[in-house]
């Protein structure tokens, strides 16, 4: 997020009660584990903001300085729809990525697929630009016009019908919108808690919260869901800063088959006088270090903006919640927390 200060405190662990978006309270249980994992930069990669993937072929894109790369599966750099009818956009805003899946949306005659790129556009004309695997680019939607988009997220599981999800945010709440796949948009929430960043869907296992839309919170630190009824409830407080630059900002959760062998990725952006400034570089989190911290398939991993300091979420009957990592003390973290299940 933009023209944001503040400092950075350690937090910890959750306590045992947490109150939800709509007033009502959800029970939890803490946990607590060494910090056993520490996130490293891994590539330089001036202006990063964003990744998305697994592609079908392992490799990663890389939303960068106004232009798409593609992280291949042996870990080198190539230029992504630079092309005729390629992508680019401003070099200020905070356009992130993700990728669709394949599945068809019912009451329509087209399908997502899996290597289908959705891109923010913020901006005079806020909308969405769809990059198909070739690298062509059309926008296929618009968005309400004076507002922020700030969170995008694919709907694998299917409570909101297979559709892509975007947050837009407004002065004191946020917007979300479901698009279909050929570019029609209703809205699911009109009035949401205040969020940006890495929104993600849980996974139908993630407890109570299964399949809802997980977006964090920066300024209060909680971790919320959506359901596709548009109502919103806390399912976490992260015990971490909270803030303007520093709150929770990041989410991912860690797929099927991770494990040892594996690694996560999280996008650490130069942001120029800022009190934790960045590193301009894809950061990592190899899997031995998760697994000696106690990560575990189906986790949420959530990183706070200011030095990427990271808690894993397991949501049962009760979620608990445990500080698992920092990243360098000057990291800025921004968008998606990617996983990959074999080190690169």
């Amino acid at each position: 997020m933009r023209h944001r200060v503040g400092v950075a405190a350690l937090g910890v662990v959750l306590g045992s009660m947490m109150l939800g978006a709509c007033g009502a309270t959800t029970p939890a249980a803490s946990s607590t584990s060494p910090l056993a994992a520490h996130w490293a930069p891994f590539r330089h990669v001036p202006g990063v903001v964003d990744l998305a993937g697994p592609r079908a072929d392992g490799s990663f894109v890389v939303a960068a300085a106004g232009n798409l790369s593609v992280l291949a599966a042996g870990g080198t750099l190539g230029p992504f729809a630079r092309g005729p009818n390629g992508y680019a956009t401003a070099r200020g805003p905070e356009p992130y990525i993700a990728l669709g899946e394949d599945a068809a949306v019912a009451g329509t005659e087209c399908s997502f697929s899996r290597d289908t790129l959705y891109a923010l556009e913020p901006g005079k004309r806020p909308g969405v630009i769809l990059v198909d695997a070739q690298g062509r680019a059309r926008r296929v939607a618009d968005l309400p016009a004076g507002l922020l988009p700030d969170g995008i997220a694919f709907d694998g599981v299917g409570r909101f019908g297979h559709r892509l999800l975007v947050t837009v945010l407004g002065s004191k709440a946020t917007t979300v919108v479901a698009l279909d796949c050929n570019g029609a948009t209703r809205t699911v929430a009109a009035r949401a808690p205040v969020a940006e960043g890495g929104v993600v869907v849980a996974p139908a296992s993630f407890g109570r919260f299964g399949g809802d839309l997980i977006v964090p919170d920066e300024h209060t630190g909680r971790v919320i869901a959506i359901d596709p009824r548009g109502r919103a409830i806390t399912v976490v407080r992260s015990s971490l800063p909270s803030g303007s630059d520093i709150g929770v900002e990041s989410a991912g959760f860690v797929p099927p088959g991770f494990g040892r062998g594996g690694a996560a990725y999280l996008a650490d952006r130069f942001s120029k006088g800022n009190p934790h400034p960045g590193t301009n570089s894809i950061l990592r989190l190899a899997g031995p270090e998760l697994a000696r911290a106690g990560v575990r398939p189906g986790d949420l991993l959530v990183a706070s903006e200011g030095g990427a300091k990271t808690i894993a979420v397991r949501c049962g009957q009760r979620c608990t919640v445990t500080h698992i990592a920092n990243g360098p003390a000057v990291a800025h973290a921004e968008g998606h927390i990617v996983f990959a299940l074999a080190l690169r």
